[in-house]
């Protein structure tokens, strides 16, 4: 059953009995995000460095869905304390001082190798998908 109050992504599916699959769409969902979210922020964060709330933006809008704080922040922190990010707080101009993030050279060197193993991965993923077939 769809939650009071929220909308269901495209991701999810309104069964003919006019229920949501929310909790299982929404743990694959999790679980996905998982996966790929550290090299989408290392991508996000190759084209410019960034703050928290511009970067989940920036990855709904790429089709993630939302990211929440509670999900990105300690990538963030796990990714800075492992050299792939750096961060330094800037004043606002319209509020308070902001943490923005940017690529290492040896985040974008991590950032390279890891997007070659991605697509192949997904490739192979995407090859025994296709034997789906469609209805």
């Amino acid at each position: 059953m769809r939650r009071a109050g929220t909308t269901a992504p495209s991701l999810y599916r309104d069964l003919a009995c006019g229920a949501t699959l929310y909790g299982v769409d929404q743990d694959r969902r999790a679980q996905w995000l998982r996966g790929v979210l550290d090299l989408c922020v290392l991508t996000m964060l190759s084209r410019g460095e960034s703050y928290g709330y511009q970067l989940s933006q920036a990855l709904e809008a790429a089709g993630l869905g939302p990211i929440q704080g509670g999900t990105l922040y300690p990538v963030l922190l796990r990714l800075q304390r492992s050299g792939l990010v750096t961060a330094h707080w800037r004043d606002g101009t319209s509020g308070p001082a902001r943490k923005y993030y940017q690529l290492s050279t040896v985040g974008r060197h991590t950032l390279r190798e890891a997007t070659v193993e991605w697509n192949a991965f997904a490739a192979g993923v995407d090859g025994i998908l296709r034997e789906v077939p469609a209805r």
